[in-house]
């Protein structure tokens, strides 16, 4: 056992290494080029959607064996449709402006300095993600741009697709003549891969995951490296008393189940008591096919809802489930959403823009909706063409992580001549 460990530490560390050999060559590579590796990888993609499928077919398989539920499975699949819309947000990102380089401020001083503070690569950034395959082409591509290396750790029941998605990533850059263990896939499946890449903080500069609360937690606990952390969806969505009953329930059908596997899903419902005899009845209708758990309030307007109980209120489902909180008004709103949510995504539907003004103001989480649903809470929806996942804590990044979120800063002194004093 001792020595499979080592193994694999030394394993982790060769990745490591040539990751931060790769990222040398990068954090120097003009645009075009970097924008020549992500097309060239976006054209990889669509050559090789057959072999990316017939991988994922093998996942799919292998999780439904498993016993994983219909939520995971909608994660886990690829499809032609799916598959174009991954090589299609990589090509976005080409698209997108060089965040590298940037001037972010510039001052001169008044003994002749001049001091510019611009944006640089982050380093090598390690994802460590669950079910969800184009996170591999999402993660690469937004590295590639921002100059970084990237390590990529996907969950057992994904492998076979991100392998074959990797492969495509990393074809792009030898046709750009760019380093290809820029982009890396930790292969090895056994668990303790993971614990030695959030400790490999010689080579290692950032560790994201993307993934539920037991990975996140994990990665918390064990980093020695930083990290960015995105924590579970609980997103809630408050229908206010002067909300338009038609917009609400449109609102928050699609924000429960659009994609109920998607961590901007909304997975509880606050009403205000006002309008509860007339909104909940309308989305009980509304959605047939979702389970709604309500408190006491909101069982006796439908004989539909089942009694939540109090783990309901901090759940996110990721599934065709819905939890349903009757308030007094939007301070109770407020103060319930406080209480409950991760920090990810809430909103409130409502005509009154001064409600809504505070409403925007007072919950704090990494991004907050007036009138729409939370489903937009996506780096693409935002104009990022893709994310790395949505931060939840507060430093460095919050909310979506696109490609301005990748990079850090250093300062550039320009003088002639001067000492000091």
């Amino acid at each position: 056992m001792t020595n499979l460990n080592n193994e694999i530490k030394s394993y982790i560390h060769g990745l490591g290494a040539q990751a931060r050999s790769a990222n040398r060559v990068l954090a120097l590579a003009n645009t075009e080029d970097k924008n020549l590796a992500l097309r060239a990888a976006a054209a990889s993609l669509r050559q090789n959607i057959l072999k990316i499928m017939a991988g994922n077919a093998d996942d799919l398989q292998r999780a439904k064996e498993n016993g994983k539920p219909d939520a995971f499975l909608d994660r886990l699949m690829l499809n032609e449709e799916r598959v174009e819309a991954i090589a299609t947000a990589v090509e976005s990102i080409a698209d997108l402006p060089d965040p590298v380089g940037r001037q972010l401020s510039s001052v001169d001083r008044p003994n002749g300095l001049k001091i510019e503070k611009v944006a640089v690569p982050l380093g090598v950034i390690g994802m460590i993600f669950e079910s969800r395959p184009n996170v591999a082409a999402d993660a690469s591509a937004l590295c590639i741009k921002s100059g970084n290396a990237v390590i990529l750790r996907g969950g057992s029941d994904g492998a076979k697709s991100v392998a074959a998605i990797v492969e495509c990533m990393r074809a792009g850059m030898l046709a750009a003549g760019l380093p290809e263990d820029a982009i890396q896939l930790v292969e090895t499946l056994d668990r303790s891969a993971v614990k030695h890449l959030l400790q490999c903080s010689e080579f290692i500069d950032l560790v994201i995951p993307r993934g539920g609360r037991g990975l996140v937690e994990l990665v918390r606990d064990e980093a020695r490296v930083p990290t960015l952390l995105h924590l579970d969806g609980n997103c809630h969505t408050y229908i206010h008393k002067d909300a338009d009953p038609a917009k609400a329930i449109q609102v928050v059908k699609n924000a429960k189940l659009r994609r109920t596997g998607i961590c901007g899903a909304t997975e509880s419902v606050v009403v205000d008591r006002d309008v509860a005899a007339q909104i909940v009845p309308l989305l009980v209708d509304a959605m047939p096919e979702c389970e709604i758990r309500g408190d006491q309030e909101a069982c006796d307007l439908s004989p539909a809802i089942v009694a939540a109980n109090e783990d309901d209120w901090s759940t996110e489902y990721l599934d065709a489930i819905l939890s349903l909180k009757v308030v007094e008004g939007s301070d109770e709103a407020v103060e319930f959403i406080r209480q409950h949510s991760s920090g990810h995504t809430d909103a409130i539907i409502t005509e009154d823009k001064t409600v809504a003004k505070t409403f925007l103001a007072s919950v704090d989480s990494a991004v907050v909706m007036h009138n729409t649903s939370t489903q937009f809470s996506d780096g693409g929806e935002f104009g990022m063409g893709a994310e790395i996942g949505i931060a939840t804590g507060k430093m460095h990044a919050r909310g979506p992580v696109g490609l301005e979120q990748l990079t850090s800063f250093k300062y550039l002194v320009h003088g002639d001549g001067q000492v000091r004093a």
